[in-house]
């Protein structure tokens, strides 16, 4: 069954590290949803990076099953509070990751809370 990420994963958000870095995290609540998409390719270094329109090596990519959760980092287009800046505090730009679609078997879109 197909459902938007927001779906399956409580915690969906972007925020600054440090003045030139944003990181993003995805956090799920039931870790056999968490461990469907990691084990298929749902959810990898490769979509993130397709998403912002990046190279996977420029993504800084972290798995920590304890937590359920992934971490991205990337390099800014622009420092924090520069002109050109659109997001001093990059709390906005976790946006394209609430459009992605994963597909879970019936077995866990109960687990997932469908």
């Amino acid at each position: 069954m197909k459902l938007p990420l927001a779906d399956v994963a409580p915690v969906i958000r972007s925020k600054n590290a440090g003045p030139f870095h944003l990181t993003f995290d995805i956090m799920f609540a039931d870790p056999g949803v968490f461990r469907h998409l990691m084990d298929t390719g749902q959810i990898s270094r490769e979509r993130f990076a397709r998403s912002y329109g990046l190279r996977p090596d420029d993504v800084r990519w972290t798995v920590y099953e304890p937590a359920l959760g992934v971490k991205a980092t990337i390099r800014r287009s622009s420092a924090s509070g520069d002109p050109a800046d659109g997001d001093v505090y990059g709390c906005q730009q976790h946006a394209p990751l609430l459009l992605w679609d994963v597909d879970l078997p019936g077995s866990l879109t109960t687990a997932a809370g469908r």
